[in-house]
């Protein structure tokens, strides 16, 4: 076939492929071809990559970020894992039960896993104690885990002991002062650096957690409330196990090297050198090792990993490059390239979105008053929400086809399901097939807010101060693709975006500190239901604080959007109820433009030996950074071998 022939029915594939993953469930696809597949490698499989970004921790209790847990997900295993299908099974537990009303979770563990050093020798055997463990550690506010509010959200006792310890954690920089009353007060410092009351908090103590070990191998959680989808949850971060005995041997150095963590997963992290490499070995005392198909993962470090790895992909040096969006297009023209060159499977665990700060905290050259006062007005946020050409931004990612890319919601189109898709559901289902770009509409708000705005004191141009990470190959593009399309559609005269590299390290806590006017967020799902996405709006979040702002209108949208996601938390004996309470939350941010939903977790193209169809999948947690059930190849898959396996797993998806 040609080269322009198979770009063609590329482009067509991907048309259609992507809308299926958008329709979610088994949707009818083409028949698989018959392209005959590259043989595994049956002897010494060593999956070489390059990785350009350095963990800032291995202590997989207290973090939550992507890159770090890729390597926690592959050396320590949860109570459960998915298949390549979705479908979930039984890892450190056998088997697991509720009862009647789900606020209650019993899991019986699994006998004879052991607990391996760094060179693989057995230390201890694995049991229900190693959870409980967890538990105390990530409830403990002086160890600032991440992933905290997975239980103080759900588990018995776990708010309260959390917030004891962060009482504790605060008092000894606390002064003595009066609040507003003249009544006797600590007081401490906030973010901005002024002088807050410091809130007392009830003491509690660790053991009125609702973490249980009622004997070595039967684990029990206690929760707050009503939780079918608890199941979902245990495959994360937080709820990993950890053996109290080696982490009171070690202290503050767990998880600051490979030395100082304990391994029960498929792999143990055997070299760890920060800036050089990385590797990971097969587990010799796995409990299932028939399932570890590669023996040795040799991750090394080369802050060109971008640039440099399709060469030395084509020269046999690793076994994956991603293929950048600047240089897919020509590669794709080049026989050399081409048919080693295939789709990422997009994935719906992450939601991207354009979100507004409404806590301004950037330099005064930038106007964060002005910025205020626009941010507050709606027209104007709609005014952006409808100028924002999506499709044009994403072709910075994807040249090929964009348009596939594009997410109208901010739980993800095929993310859950009760008796149809969530995005099907009341007033959710109206965006779901919408495109918001309209440049007579932006127009039209643009006319609104400035006589508004003008009234309230605004000066024009608003600046609009937006970041983006430079170790993203394609943000950069993305962003100036956005200024040169918003200030086309509004005019100079309206808006002046200005557009900013954050730093190489450290990135988030830009958006924690609220050093932006708009920057594109996103959040990763850590369970099966659409309350997972709320998190990000909620009161306290570090997001674009909505609650802090100061116009009596987005005050009284975000009370509202407070009570509505409440109202739907509490519906749990029915599914469907449920979805449409959380559709009509979700509706209200962005009827009232407080989030512009762009993508679900992106998607790219690559040369790679592994298939990742082999592999575990779930929209969520950890399941699709595992090597455990991939096997290595000597090719990377071609074009039409992708699309025959993408077909069957989509096929079966969920089966």
């Amino acid at each position: 076939m040609n080269t322009m022939k198979k770009l063609l029915c590329f482009m067509l594939a991907m048309v259609m492929v992507l809308a299926m993953t958008a329709c979610g469930g088994n949707t009818e696809t083409a028949e698989p071809t018959d392209a005959p597949a590259a043989p595994a490698v049956a002897e010494n499989a060593v999956f070489r990559k390059l990785y350009a970004s350095e963990v800032t921790t291995l202590n997989y209790l207290i973090t939550t970020q992507e890159n770090e847990m890729t390597i926690a997900a592959n050396v320590v295993d949860c109570l459960v894992e998915y298949d390549s299908y979705g479908n979930i099974e039984p890892a450190l537990a056998l088997e697991w039960s509720s009862n009647e009303d789900a606020t209650v979770w019993t899991f019986n563990l699994r006998e004879g896993v052991k607990w391996v050093d760094k060179d693989g020798k057995e230390v201890a055997e694995l049991t229900a104690h190693d959870f409980v463990n967890s538990a105390h550690y990530v409830c403990d506010a002086n160890n600032a885990a991440a992933g905290a509010a997975q239980y103080t959200g759900i588990v018995a006792g776990a708010a309260e002991y959390n917030e004891w310890t962060a009482y504790q954690l605060a008092l000894p920089n606390a002064v003595d002062g009066v609040d507003e009353n003249g009544n006797a007060v600590k007081l401490v410092k906030n973010d901005e650096g002024e002088e807050e009351v410091l809130a007392e908090a009830a003491e509690a103590t660790v053991d009125g957690i609702g973490v249980k070990a009622v004997d070595d191998y039967t684990l029990e959680y206690t929760l707050t409330k009503s939780c079918p989808y608890f199941v979902s949850m245990v495959s994360t971060g937080p709820f990993m196990p950890s053996n109290a005995a080696f982490m009171a041997e070690v202290g503050d150095k767990f998880g600051t090297s490979n030395e100082y963590l304990l391994y029960n997963g498929a792999y143990i992290l055997s070299t760890y050198e920060p800036q050089n490499q990385r590797i990971l070995t097969k587990n010799a005392s796995y409990w299932e090792p028939d399932a570890v198909h590669i023996d040795e993962v040799q991750f090394k470090y080369n802050a060109e990993a971008n640039s440099v790895a399709t060469t030395m992909y084509l020269a046999g040096d690793v076994d994956m490059a991603d293929v950048s969006s600047d240089l897919l297009t020509a590669m794709m023209a080049d026989p050399q390239y081409a048919d080693n060159i295939h789709p990422t499977r997009a994935s719906t665990s992450y939601s991207y979105w354009y979100l507004f700060n409404f806590d301004p905290n950037f330099d005064a050259e930038y106007e964060p008053e002005n910025w205020d006062l626009a941010v507050n007005n709606e027209n104007f946020r709609k005014s952006i929400y409808a100028a924002m050409n999506r499709v044009a931004a994403l072709s910075a990612s994807d040249a090929m086809d964009p348009a596939s890319l594009v997410s109208n919601t901010i739980t993800p189109a095929g993310f859950a399901s009760a008796s149809a898709d969530y995005t099907t559901y009341g007033d959710v289902a109206k965006f779901a097939s919408n495109d918001y770009f309209s440049e007579e509409a932006a127009l039209s708000y643009k006319e609104a807010a400035v006589k508004e705005l003008t009234a309230a004191g605004a000066t024009f141009p608003v600046k609009i101060l937006t970041l983006y990470n430079p170790t993203s190959s394609s943000w950069a593009n993305e962003s100036q693709i956005v200024e040169q399309n918003l200030e086309k559609v509004l005019g100079t005269d309206y808006i002046d975006v200005i557009i900013q590299a954050g730093p190489d390290t450290g990135f988030l806590n830009e958006r924690r500190a609220g050093n932006y006017a708009m920057l594109k967020c996103n959040w990763g799902a850590d369970y099966a239901d659409p309350e997972t996405w709320t998190d990000p709006f909620v009161d306290g979040s570090k997001y674009n604080f909505i609650y802090k702002a100061k116009g009596a209108e987005t005050q009284a949208l975000f009370a509202e959007y407070t009570e509505l996601v409440k109202a739907a938390k509490a519906i749990t004996n029915d599914m469907d109820e449920r979805f449409e309470a959380f559709a009509k939350a979700e509706a209200l941010l962005l009827e009232h433009g407080f989030a512009l939903p762009i993508h679900t977790s992106s998607r790219y193209y690559q040369m790679s030996n592994l298939n990742v169809f082999e592999g575990q999948y779930a929209p969520f947690g950890n399941a699709t950074l595992r090597y455990k059930d991939q096997y290595l190849y000597e090719d990377s898959m071609s074009l039409t071998e992708w699309q025959a396996a993408y077909a069957e797993w989509q096929a079966k998806l969920g089966a």
